[in-house]
């Protein structure tokens, strides 16, 4: 099932738009988008093909670790992970439930 997964790490200062270009231009092969210009976080929406709303969390994690790794923006921790399917209505996911 496709989910649409969306992921958020806060900081400790502003996010540039130069910087979140650079997060859109990371996440663009995952179907996704970034935000965060002028604020202490940046984040992604992405798609993710996973069994159920938890495992869609969990691989849209890795995928957006992974993106992040590609560009210069620091290593801040995920704070906020939702998500929601096709076929089901808007989950937030827990973060603790690996």
């Amino acid at each position: 099932m496709k989910f649409s997964v969306s992921l958020v790490a806060h900081g400790d200062r502003d996010m540039t738009l130069d910087e979140i270009v650079e997060l859109a231009d990371a996440v663009a092969p995952l179907s996704g988008i970034a935000s965060g210009m002028g604020t202490n976080s940046y984040g992604a929406q992405i798609m993710v093909e996973a069994e159920s709303a938890v495992d869609a969390v969990n691989e849209g994690r890795k995928l957006f670790e992974a993106a992040i790794a590609k560009t210069s923006l620091p290593k801040w921790e995920i704070t906020d992970a939702d998500t929601m399917s096709e076929e089901e209505d808007f989950f937030d996911i827990d973060l603790e439930l690996e």
